[in-house]
């Protein structure tokens, strides 16, 4: 039989502020443990929550960034269950009342655009963090915890799709776009590694066709956008199997298990209901003014789908744009631009050699020893000829090595090329000298030759001779 593919994506996204969501505690994640906590953040009875404006401020942002509409009266709901991270035995969080509600996310894979509705994005505290001891750093075969209340009511954001998302492929895409949003905005790093934005994915399947969607199973435990693109396409092909052969799917919670490339079972999955929500009654309900609105919309900046129409309109490759926008590399593109050199081809430089090295060296952008005028630098030495695109890959790793500026690296590795009219003549005189037969039979009409000599002169010139230089003047002199 074949099937419809139905995948919905809740990802949980931790800002940025100096404070948690209700208290004073600083948010500091390189601390020790359990040095960042306060009665408020730990439970303790009589302590009082206080919301973070800054944190509502940004969720806000974030959904007027997605379409979303704003609610202009929202409440915070206790969402009730119990484990050992969750110190108050309850998370306070959104219910029917979201800050956010509606809007949309299109994402394009192999040329072809998908529209993926927005739920509602909503705002939350974060647990605390539990570290298994033995086994394999599960609950299951552990022999203890260790818990952590550091992140324990950090503020969280959370955005919710409508069921849209029909393979794994556009899931990553649409994971991949909102990660760059977030970003974009400055809400949170979004490092993904270190677990400041998560996934969780239900997938479901139904006969095509049909209209009644089937038994949903969330998918938990992936931190990367690869392994979110793997644990789907895992879950689906488990499910088509169980169908096909009459069995029924159980609405569990299932983990990714990166190593051995596989989900594997958590706990069954709750209803709504058995959270028991209800309105936070040490929280007043939130009301949003048009005047906040109105600010926080003036206040967006350019997002990555408008950056990459621009980059497109001014000559920039679709691709280059795109891994440029994604691998928060605009700044630099920017910068570059704004000094005057060519779009394109510093967006080649960009999307190519500087992206390979990030993903060689595990770093992001902002770990570069290269800025926009750097950059500039580079590409105009190699347009005026000063330097090979060979060289200019050299150049490129000594900057990365902090050894200067382009210019400073070329002249320090001795990779300036050879331009000087008369000097590359005299070298492509010698070179025909000293090779009279094949100098004969080029200008007998064997262009082929054209690169022979082409060669003999970079050879002799230690490769600093400007070949479409030395070309031109070898075609020069053998029509003589």
């Amino acid at each position: 039989m074949t099937y419809e593919v139905i995948i919905g994506i809740e990802t949980h996204v931790e800002l940025r502020t100096r404070s948690k969501m209700f208290c004073r505690c600083t948010v500091d994640f390189g601390a020790d443990p359990n040095t960042n906590v306060c009665p408020t953040c730990l439970g303790l009875p009589g302590a009082l929550p206080v919301p973070n404006e800054q944190a509502i401020e940004w969720t806000i942002a974030l959904g007027l960034a997605l379409g979303s509409a704003v609610a202009t009266r929202s409440v915070f709901h206790r969402k009730n269950y119990f484990y050992a991270d969750l110190p108050k035995n309850y998370q306070i969080s959104q219910y029917d009342v979201p800050l956010c509600a509606g809007g949309h996310l299109d994402v394009e894979v192999d040329g072809v655009t998908s529209r993926v509705g927005i739920t509602r994005v909503h705002l939350e505290e974060d647990t605390g963090k539990s570290t298994h001891i033995g086994g394999d750093g599960r609950i299951h075969g552990a022999s203890g915890v260790r818990l952590d209340f550091n992140r324990s009511g950090i503020p969280l954001m959370e955005v919710v799709t409508e069921p849209d998302i029909r393979s794994p492929e556009v899931a990553r895409a649409y994971a991949q776009e909102l990660q760059t949003i977030v970003i974009a905005l400055g809400v949170s790093d979004a490092r993904l590694e270190e677990g400041s934005m998560r996934f969780d994915a239900n997938v479901s399947l139904r006969p095509a066709g049909a209209t009644e969607l089937g038994t949903k199973v969330e998918v938990k435990n992936m931190n990367s956008l690869r392994s979110l693109q793997r644990a789907l396409a895992f879950e689906i092909d488990r499910q088509t199997r169980m169908l096909d052969a009459g069995e029924r799917i159980a609405q569990e919670t299932r983990h990714w298990d990166e190593a051995n490339g596989r989900t594997d079972p958590g706990r069954s999955k709750e209803e709504s209901s058995d959270y028991r929500y209800f309105q936070e009654p040490d929280l007043l309900p939130l009301e949003i003014d048009e005047a906040t609105l109105a600010r926080l919309g003036a206040s967006l900046p350019e997002l990555p789908a408008a950056r990459r129409l621009r980059y497109v309109d001014a000559g920039v490759d679709p691709a280059a744009a795109r891994t440029i926008v994604s691998g928060n590399l605009d700044r630099l593109l920017d910068d570059a631009i704004d000094a005057g050199v060519d779009a394109r081809s510093s967006a080649n430089w960009l999307a190519g050699e500087v992206t390979a090295h990030l993903n060689r060296e595990g770093m992001d952008a902002g770990d570069l020893g290269l800025d926009g005028a750097g950059l500039a630098e580079l590409v105009t030495m190699v347009t005026e000829g000063a330097l090979s695109a060979t060289a200019a890959k050299d150049v490129l790793a000594g900057v990365f090595a902090g050894e200067g500026t382009p210019r400073q690296v070329a002249a320090s590795r001795d990779l300036m090329q050879v331009s000087d009219e008369g000097a590359l003549r005299d070298m492509v005189e010698a070179a025909m000298a000293a090779n009279p037969d094949e100098s004969q039979r080029l200008r007998d009409g064997e262009e082929r030759l054209l690169g022979f000599f082409v060669g003999q002169v970079l050879a002799a010139s230690g490769g600093k001779a400007d070949p479409g230089r030395v070309a031109s003047l070898v075609r020069d002199i053998a029509s003589q």
